[in-house]
């Protein structure tokens, strides 16, 4: 949650007009400062399906798990369409261009796992890998040999943009599928928790490293599992940046591999007891739906205010696209990205730590939907 505040830092703050893991234009900070980030969408979608395993661990039936996560997705998706678009990404209610971002994939990945829950936890798991390993076999099927069903197409698998209506326009780059199959394996994953816990640290670890090895394999071998084949660049680094920028949009096996490894390995680690110094960053996990929804609107906020004070005008971080044009010199380098994200995280502790203490003391079932 820390990290995903800093790939949106600097999106708001940042002096790049070039993206970022472009790498005929970037450089070694900029693109680590970036890459990071791709931890952040696998690692909390697949923890959100871990976490509805637990939650039968502690005695939820599968009715009322089934439930909850429909209702708590349909109301995720509503946060997004709302709150999110309006006050987090555009600071304005001009409902002419959406984006249907991270919050949509959540959202629909719960209510579909509301009715997965109700099959064996094994046949979740072998859904979950058919699908990842096997969704970029349908990459070159595009939205238009759907016809008109094609809008279908690109909010199951092919990212895009739709126009449902005259002057409107939804971009669509997190698509479902493969978001509903990598929280499907949290799912599934989850039920390691049911074992002692050096036997569940030792199966995340080689789950971790087996799928860690498998995307160097794989993707040495340039043949499948992404759209942007690895080449030879100017340099060792730039050869391994090549080898690691993977596909997000829709994210590819590779990308899955490549992020969920290290994570399952870092969270066998983790599971041995929080190191001191990343104790306060428990707070965030506790409240990260809360977390999400605060820190786009202070971000964004926050770019705006600079904004007026340096050019006496914010227009293109308020209108939507296509946007006016940011004035010459806008945005900072890195260092100033870094420390506007750490006072972002900063601000939002105390309130965050309030929040997950008053989830800690009451039991109001509204106080489970964020």
């Amino acid at each position: 949650m820390v990290l995903m505040a800093l790939d949106h830092t600097r999106g708001w703050f940042s002096e790049a007009t070039f993206y970022p893991l472009d790498l005929d234009k970037t450089n070694v900070p900029l693109f680590v400062t970036r890459w990071i980030t791709h931890l952040c969408a696998p690692g909390f979608i697949f923890l959100a399906g871990t976490g509805a395993f637990l939650s039968t661990l502690r005695g939820k039936d599968t009715r009322g798990l089934s439930v909850f996560l429909v209702t708590r997705g349909l109301w995720i998706v509503l946060l997004e369409l709302t709150w999110v678009r309006c006050l987090g990404w555009s600071f304005n209610f001009d409902y002419h261009f959406i984006i249907f971002s991270v919050l949509w994939a959540i959202g629909w990945s719960l209510v579909v796992l509301g009715a997965l829950v109700w099959l064996p936890v094994e046949w979740v798991a072998a859904i979950a890998l058919v699908v990842i390993a096997a969704h970029n076999l349908f990459d070159y099927v595009k939205p238009a040999d759907w016809g008109s069903a094609g809008w279908l197409w690109t909010v199951l698998h092919s990212p895009g943009e739709l126009k449902p209506a005259a002057n409107v326009r939804i971009a669509v780059p997190y698509v479902l599928v493969p978001w509903v199959a990598v929280m499907a394996l949290g799912y599934a994953v989850g039920a390691l928790w049911k074992r002692p816990p050096d036997e569940r640290r030792r199966w995340l670890f080689r789950i971790g490293a087996a799928m860690t090895l498998l995307f160097i394999v794989v993707r040495f071998n340039n043949a499948y599992g992404d759209t942007h084949p690895w080449h030879s660049q100017k340099n060792a680094i730039f050869t391994v940046f090549s080898f690691i920028h993977c596909e997000k949009y829709p994210p590819s096996l590779l990308y899955v591999l490549m992020t969920l490894g290290p994570l399952l390995m870092a969270l066998a680690w983790l599971e041995r007891g929080t190191p001191a110094a990343l104790r306060p960053l428990l707070v965030f996990g506790r409240v990260p739906l809360f977390y999400y929804c605060l820190h786009l609107p202070l971000l964004h906020g926050l770019a705006i205010i600079v904004a007026r004070v340096r050019f006496g005008r914010s227009d293109w971080l308020t209108t939507n696209p296509p946007a006016p044009p940011a004035p010459d010199g806008n945005g900072f380098g890195l260092p100033v990205v870094y420390l506007v994200w750490i006072a972002a995280v900063l601000v939002l502790y105390p309130l965050c730590k309030w929040f997950a203490d008053l989830k800690a003391r009451r039991r109001d079932p509204w106080l489970s939907y964020l």
